[in-house]
């Protein structure tokens, strides 16, 4: 059965994208199926991923406000996981999906023709809580939240979390925090060591153990078309997310239960 993650913060600049871009690269490399899909008008998930997003055919914008099948718009990375493209169109279909029926549920009914496929599907979420971002929460069982362990994230993740309970309430009963992913990790800085302790105190198991660390080569990979682990697989970065989908997939084999208070405790 497919795994279906929205990866989400409404604060830009914490490495959402290069989670989804790395993470769905490490999962093919532990031999899962994989799509990843680029909801963001930016496209940065879309380049990352070796696809030029000013030359597309297709894109999210065609299956959002389109109808346009979801398969129509699969296109194969050279990194081994399939890609629904994003592009500038996006923007347009924040507005446009205000105007259509069944706006929130829009992704959903489209990946249920699709999703079986694959061992897990990752959403790239823009860096706002608004419709595009809505479409992912309903179509996803799981929300991955990567942040910086700083103290303005903190304040950002309570806005998160309180979108993603009006979500479970109105529409998507079966929608939880998958987990809490510490980027930028800076294991010297005492503010990084406070934050942690206090997202491991709020968030118990739910709080991922690995953390990806500042890296000149993750950062240097998306120039590049590719994730980490083909541009230096020795990197530190390439070898933290192949950590992370270890663990992701340990814990859904393990199916063991998230602990930490209720989403509705953490403000």
């Amino acid at each position: 059965m497919s795994k279906i993650f929205a990866v989400a913060n409404q604060k830009g600049g914490v490495g959402k994208t290069t989670t989804c871009v790395n993470l769905a690269a490490s999962l093919v490399a532990n031999k899962r199926q994989v799509l990843l899909i680029d909801l963001d008008p930016q496209g940065n998930a879309t380049m990352g991923s070796g696809v030029d997003k000013n030359d597309l055919e297709v894109s999210g914008y065609d299956v959002l406000v389109q109808g346009l099948p979801a398969e129509r718009a699969i296109v194969p990375t050279a990194s081994g996981f399939d890609l629904i493209p994003g592009n500038g169109d996006l923007s347009a279909a924040e507005v446009e999906l205000l105007s259509l029926e069944g706006r929130e549920s829009r992704l959903r009914q489209t990946l249920c023709g699709v999703a079986d496929r694959y061992d897990h599907v990752i959403i790239d979420c823009p860096p706002s809580l608004n419709m595009l971002t809505v479409n992912a929460l309903c179509a996803a069982q799981g929300v991955l939240i990567p942040m910086q362990c700083e103290y303005y994230a903190l304040e950002g993740l309570s806005a998160l979390i309180d979108t993603i309970t009006q979500i479970q309430q109105a529409a998507n009963p079966d929608l939880k925090i998958e987990g809490i992913l510490r980027t930028m990790y800076d294991p010297r800085s005492s503010l990084t060591t406070e934050v942690s302790m206090q997202l491991q105190e709020y968030f118990g198991e739910r709080l991922y153990r690995t953390c990806i660390p500042r890296n000149v080569r993750l950062a240097e990979a998306p120039s590049f078309g590719k994730p980490a682990l083909e541009h230096d697989r020795h990197s530190k970065g390439a070898i933290a997310y192949l950590a992370l989908a270890c663990e992701i997939t340990r814990r859904q084999s393990d199916h063991s239960p998230n602990k930490g208070r209720p989403m509705a405790e953490v403000v």
